[in-house]
């Protein structure tokens, strides 16, 4: 149980050294993985069973050669690829958003060691070591929430067009 606490304490400790914007990116970071983790949830676990819904229903037909089938085939294909891209947009804003606010951190960063060089001069090293780490940590660590998220998303967005495409080739046209 020490174990958790002093990874909680080095977390804090971490949280401190960046400033605030690192909040900001672990709330962003947050909402990604949870919207990323929706998503294979559903690409695993939900679409399998909508998928053999959709081959179901289109299998009962008994016409499926008509003009007005080839526009319920293409409206459950859209339905499907709407379903599975879902989020994915978001996914890919919030990955853009992380770098992003890694520049804001470098920024309040330097705005704080400029602080101290109009108070203090630029003598006092120990201070401005501060504003160096706040502009630093967020910039590091927007980079690595952006990174952690863009293999997933490209993945995602691939997995969604390819599973598109499979359903598009199981409702065949007669």
């Amino acid at each position: 149980m020490i174990w958790f606490y002093e990874a909680v304490a080095a977390i804090r400790d971490f949280m401190e050294l960046g400033g605030d914007v690192l909040w900001a990116i672990m709330a962003v970071l947050f909402l990604m993985w949870t919207f990323i983790l929706e998503r294979v949830w559903y690409m695993y676990r939900v679409y399998p069973a909508r998928k053999r819904k959709v081959v179901a229903d289109w299998e009962t037909r008994a016409d499926t050669s008509s003009w007005y089938a080839r526009q319920v085939r293409d409206a459950l294909i859209s339905e499907a690829s709407i379903a599975l891209k879902n989020n994915i947009g978001l996914i890919k804003a919030l990955i853009a958003i992380c770098p992003l606010l890694g520049l804001l951190g470098t920024v309040t960063g330097m705005i704080t060691v400029f602080d101290v060089m109009t108070y203090s001069g630029g003598g006092n090293a120990r201070a401005m070591a501060g504003g160096v780490s706040m502009a630093t940590v967020p910039t590091m660590a927007g980079m690595v929430a952006a990174l952690s998220g863009v293999y997933f998303g490209t993945w995602l967005e691939h997995k969604a067009t390819t599973e598109a495409e499979r359903l598009e080739d199981l409702l065949q046209r007669h």
